[in-house]
Parts: structure tokens; C-alpha cells; sequence
């Protein structure tokens, strides 16, 4: 079977994986990841795939015995909670679009559009206000 990891897309998040975790451990990632080569060698090395699911149009890697799963149900709604900062930095921020060239301009706009991000989620989980949701 020719492998889509082998000098594939997948072969960097691959390589991450098993460096830095160990058996058991679960791996989230969008609906780009759910390819069925990329969820068997997490597989075989031991890393649940805890990937969103493709619906529409084809057929899952993910097996439905694992989407049933606690674990995977509690995963979902993490992995999105994590992907609205990105979201947030991109239209708020204006990282979608940046105005800027070079390293260090570039560099101090995503430290402190973060930085800025990280106070409103504070102030909403403080309850100081209820910021809008994103």
C-alpha cells in the first residue's frame, strides 16, 4: 500500500507526534487530518486520534467505535475552543492580512494581538464582562 506520509503533508505532524508523545496519548486535529493513512500510523504508535470527523461527501477515518468514545466527545469541543483564538487573531487581530514586513514587526504584532486576546478571554472568565462570542 503506497502511504500518503511518505514525503506527504502529513509526514511533519507525523514526526511531532511521536516525538513528543507517548502511547496512550490522545492527538486532536481539524477535518484536514482525517485521512485514513494519517489516523493508522498514530495508530501503530500508539496515539488516539481524537481528529474531527469529515460528514459530508466521504467516509471518516475516524471508526464510529471512537467517536462514541467519552474521551473523544470531551476532545471536540476543546480542540474548538483552541481554534477560536486563532479565528479571533486572523479577523480581529488582523493577522489575516498583515500590514507589516519582517520578522521582529511581524513578531511584536502577534505578541501583542495575544497579549490583547488573552485579556478579553481573562475579563470574560473573571467575569468583568461578557465578551463577545468568537
Amino acid at each position: 500500500m503506497k502511504c500518503l506520509l511518505d514525503g506527504g503533508a502529513y509526514d511533519g505532524a507525523l514526526a511531532l507526534a511521536r516525538a513528543h508523545l507517548k502511547a496512550g496519548a490522545t492527538l486532536g486535529a481539524d477535518k484536514g487530518y482525517d485521512v485514513r493513512d494519517f489516523v493508522e500510523q498514530l495508530h501503530r504508535s500508539g496515539i488516539r486520534a481524537h481528529i474531527a470527523r469529515h460528514t459530508r461527501g466521504r467516509r471518516s477515518a475516524i471508526d464510529g467505535r471512537t467517536a462514541r468514545a467519552t474521551g473523544y466527545a470531551m476532545s471536540q469541543p476543546c480542540r474548538k475552543r483552541i481554534e477560536q483564538g486563532f479565528g479571533w487573531v486572523k479577523t480581529i487581530g488582523g493577522l489575516r492580512k498583515l500590514p507589516l514586513v519582517g520578522i521582529d514587526a511581524v513578531r511584536g504584532w502577534v505578541t501583542w494581538t495575544f497579549a490583547a486576546y488573552n485579556l478579553i478571554r481573562l475579563g470574560g472568565i473573571g467575569q468583568w464582562w461578557d465578551p463577545s462570542p468568537t
